[in-house]
């Protein structure tokens, strides 16, 4: 049709303009040809020059074109020619064997019209999920000047960087930057998973093959918007988030209006509930204007850490109220209110007067303050957080007021208070325009559309923003395995990296942690989920950075389990791992596996970290040696003559130094099942 019409054109041409010359014809002839070769086929960025196929497996490949159009695909490994044809919808898929690992080789699809993808590498493929520090990017870990130049070096490795994308519903358009593979340089990895890069560096180094790393991850996110909604029907504490997703309407516009609406309807439900404020003022009811009813705290700090003992993994409304002292100069003048991160949604008031409010832990608050609302002297601030899940507090150690080049500082000693728990507040609104937790929410956008692209295996550091929960997480986070599992159509690895310590070290033997909690979840489901791992990062965190630089050592941890564990290598992989123990009179003897020599690491001369209690549940820091037969290690201390109880590493951030002879450390772990802060947060 496209010939047929160029010449009736060029003829009409022609006919009124007899002097046109022979070779526009033929030109314009030729730039028909041209533009007939172009591909109808299109393709996902999974399929696009410089990809990475999984080797020696079938590797499903998929596109579309016109409907009940014939399409063949030839790949020029084995010189094989693959023919389908397109669906109603104009959907096909080839189902192709792929060689051992090499390459580059092409790929030619072909409608009538050809498509050729080149640079095509065949080798191993894995899948980065989770969320910050499986997305912190190159430029930010150690040394990464150096690292991203180094990425010159590994041109078969090969990334997709999956965008941010929500949905509703699963979704099978695949959003990518550049809508591409990338071959690994110091131009594209940047802002790559230093994890997900890291690892593979290790692992070509190791194995010899291309290595394609796909990654699909997010920070401060649960672990619940990565399952579909499918498999979270099977944990009846989602019914209601599923049920909301499934009820929004499909347009956006109408999606932020009914959210505004529902959103101003919980914030009056909430503020009748609390009884502390009104129409954006402070009113000073209930236990609010008492003060034998609030608790000493600490700006900057979390209160789950500080009052652990009063809340312990406390969610829900909370309030923070301290008065600050303003030159008298400042009478009359705009002020500015700056507090810093606050995790995670605050509404702040200053005289009784809300001056801001933000939603989510990733945003400095900069409230300004109205002349009007400062008299000098004293000036009172108030502060409601609604604490959604996980830790809640300040982390600012800048907080101020600023007024006119002048600043007072508001960090040091406030007052705290719990007012309404998660479980009786009103189902919380949900945005799926801007929240990326809603149930499901990130699998749809990031997940699905990569199904069933064939990988080898899949890494996941995630925990951080679920500790909140960290009883719920054995459940969850085998869910979520099972469900990618299922929908990639192969049981693949999936190696899990557990929390690395951080914030305020440990000084207390009696410490309770979510984050332990939610360790000890993590090191459950590596042990009791076939084909699963384990990487410990408890000696590399950082105390005032949730996001530690040293990514290099991570990414040697996790290649050391796929090493041993999906390629069979004769490599120790984990550091010591509690398997029982056994009382003797004063003193517990605890046994490991990957415990061949076991020692003191980190330049010390004695094992630290370990505590022990006795029936009466209280833990004392204890004594630990490693057995003469060096495969136990027993713990005691005088002041519990009757020991029931080891704790190892139980803490936020503990010291402890338990390693193997491969310098691998021990995971934290504890012998009792005595409940823990989050056994009820369901």
């Amino acid at each position: 049709m496209l010939f047929r019409s160029l010449f009736v054109t060029l003829y009409a041409e022609i006919k009124h303009k007899p002097k046109l010359k022979m070779k526009k014809l033929l030109l314009t002839l030729l730039l028909g040809l041209s533009m007939s070769a172009q591909a109808q086929v299109k393709l996902q960025p999974l399929f696009s020059d410089n990809m990475v196929l999984q080797q020696k497996t079938t590797a499903p490949i998929w596109g579309s074109t016109k409907s009940n159009k014939k399409v063949s695909l030839a790949t020029s490994w084995d010189g094989k020619i693959y023919q389908a044809t397109a669906n109603e919808k104009g959907e096909f898929r080839f189902d192709v064997e792929t060689p051992n690992a090499g390459g580059p080789f092409t790929m030619t699809f072909n409608d009538g019209k050809k498509l050729t993808l080149k640079n095509v590498m065949v080798g191993e493929v894995w899948l980065v999920g989770g969320q910050s520090n499986a997305q912190m990017e190159m430029y930010s870990i150690k040394n990464a000047k150096e690292e991203i130049k180094d990425a010159d070096n590994y041109p078969n490795i090969r990334i997709l960087h999956v965008q941010t994308t929500t949905a509703a519903t699963p979704q099978t358009t695949l959003h990518a930057k550049n809508n591409s593979w990338e071959v690994s340089s110091s131009s594209t990895v940047g802002d790559f998973s230093a994890m997900g890069y890291l690892f593979a560096r290790e692992l070509q180094k190791d194995l010899n093959v291309p290595i394609g790393v796909i990654q699909s991850c997010l920070g401060s996110t649960f672990a619940e918007p990565w399952i579909s909604a499918n498999s979270l029907k099977k944990m009846p504490y989602f019914d209601k988030s599923i049920e909301m997703v499934a009820g929004m309407p499909a347009d956006s516009l109408a999606r932020e209006k009914r959210y505004v609406e529902d959103l101003q309807a919980w914030n009056i439900k909430v503020e009748e509930m609390d009884g502390n404020s009104k129409d954006g003022r402070i009113v000073y009811t209930h236990d609010f204007a008492k003060p034998e009813k609030w608790y000493d705290i600490k700006f900057p700090g979390l209160f789950e850490d500080q009052l652990k003992d009063k809340y312990g993994a406390y969610d829900g409304i909370v309030w923070y109220r301290r008065t600050v002292n303003i030159p008298q100069s400042w009478a009359g003048k705009d002020c500015k209110l700056c507090l810093g991160a606050v995790d995670d949604d605050d509404m702040t008031y200053v005289a009784g007067h809300l001056v801001g409010q933000h939603m989510g832990v990733a945003f400095n608050r900069e409230y300004a303050i109205p002349g009007t609302l400062v008299k000098g002297g004293e000036l009172e601030i108030a502060v409601r957080i609604h604490d959604t899940g996980g830790l809640g507090g300040f982390y600012s150690t800048d907080a101020r007021i600023e007024c006119g080049g002048e600043s007072v500082p508001v960090t040091g000693d406030w007052k705290f208070i719990a007012t309404i728990d998660e479980k009786d507040l009103p189902f919380y609104p949900t945005n799926l325009n801007r929240d990326t937790n809603v149930p499901s929410a990130l699998y749809n956008g990031m997940i699905a559309p990569l199904v069933p692209y064939a990988i080898n295996g899949a890494l996941w550091y995630q925990g951080e923003s679920s500790v909140g929960r960290a009883y719920q997480y054995r459940e969850l986070l085998p869910l979520l395995i099972n469900n990618w599992r299922s929908d990639f159509g192969r049981d693949f690895p999936f190696y899990i990296v557990q929390l690395a310590n951080h914030m305020t070290p440990q000084t207390d033997p009696a410490e309770e942690s979510t984050w332990a909690e939610l360790r000890e979840a993590q090191s459950k489901v590596a042990s009791q989920v076939a084909g699963c791992g384990l990487a410990t990062a408890i000696d590399i965190g950082e105390e005032k950075d949730i996001h530690p630089k040293d990514k290099q050592e991570l990414g040697r941890r996790l290649s050391l389990v796929a090493r041993a564990k999906a390629y069979g290598e004769r490599v120790e992989f984990s550091g010591p791992l509690y398997r029982g123990y056994q009382q003797e009179g004063d003193h517990l003897r605890l046994f490991f596996a990957h415990g061949r020599g076991m020692k003191a690491g980190r330049g010390d001369s004695e094992l630290k970290g370990f505590t022990i209690a006795g029936p009466d549940r209280k833990f004392h820091w204890a004594k630990a040696e490693v057995a003469p037969d060096g495969r136990s290690i027993i713990v005691s201390s005088e002041d519990v003559p009757f020991p029931v109880a080891v704790r190892y590493g139980w803490a936020n951030n503990p010291y402890c130094n338990l390693y193997n002879e491969a310098d691998l450390p021990a995971s934290p772990f504890r012998t009792d099942e005595w409940p823990g802060l989050s056994i009820n947060n369901y």
